[in-house]
């Protein structure tokens, strides 16, 4: 290895630290002060650091957001895809339900980042493309799930109106083109469900309503899936 590239190695690892040292602050800032609220000078200020040295990492508050939603989807969407991996071998219904309560679990341990990418949106900013790969993960998961079931054991096709067939045409060649429209559309609804019951109880809008939440949630999944159409082996 020549000095200019140890020189650079130097330099890299430096900024990974440096980053990660950002992140971790603006996730403090998030907890304590909610993500309307991130201020890249604070966050400077809190390190050690001159603004102007911390906009070489991130231009903008924007940018420094994006990188934080970034992260979280993807820690939430590894978090599904070990989930999903640790069931393999069992049946559809039940790699759907530790998929749900994996991601769950992850919420709880993290309601802060929860809060960034599924709580109130953050004034004056809007998510770029970049954000999308990572948020589709714990999506691509239940959906291959339902390919698996549609390949093997089957799905139970639920009931379409008509009125709705053309906007789940429209949804079956965005999402799943190989997937039944019916199937598609369940899937999205149980997507938006799925997401409505972990909020409820990160936000705490089960307090004084549900006490036995774990048992509630793992009920709630089971009825999901089948909702969906899936059915046991």
């Amino acid at each position: 290895m020549s000095t200019a590239d140890g020189v650079r190695g130097v330099r890299a690892r430096a900024r990974i630290e440096v980053t990660a040292a950002i992140k971790a602050e603006a996730r403090a800032q998030l907890a304590a002060e909610g993500a309307a609220k991130l201020s890249l000078r604070a966050v400077a200020r809190e390190l050690g650091m001159a603004s102007s040295a911390l906009y070489r990492y991130f231009p903008s508050r924007d940018d420094l957001l994006t990188a934080l939603i970034i992260d979280a989807y993807d820690s939430l969407g590894g978090a599904a895809e070990a989930a999903r991996d640790s069931a393999a071998g069992l049946g559809p219904v039940r790699r759907w339900t530790v998929v749900c309560e994996a991601v769950r679990v992850w919420a709880l341990a993290h309601p802060h980042e929860y809060a960034l990418i599924y709580g109130s949106p953050v004034p004056g900013y809007s998510a770029p493309e970049d954000t999308i790969p990572a948020a589709a993960r714990v999506g691509e998961v239940l959906i291959g799930i339902l390919r698996e079931a549609h390949r093997g054991t089957g799905l139970a096709k639920p009931v379409l109106p008509a009125e709705l067939r053309p906007e789940a045409h429209r949804m079956a060649a965005d999402l799943a083109p190989d997937l039944p429209p019916e199937t598609v559309t369940a899937m999205v609804a149980c997507w938006a469900e799925l997401f409505g019951l972990v909020g409820f109880e990160v936000f705490g809008q089960f307090n004084r309503v549900v006490e036995d939440r774990e048992t509630f949630f793992r009920h709630a999944a089971d009825r999901l899936a089948h909702s969906v159409g899936l059915v046991f082996p």
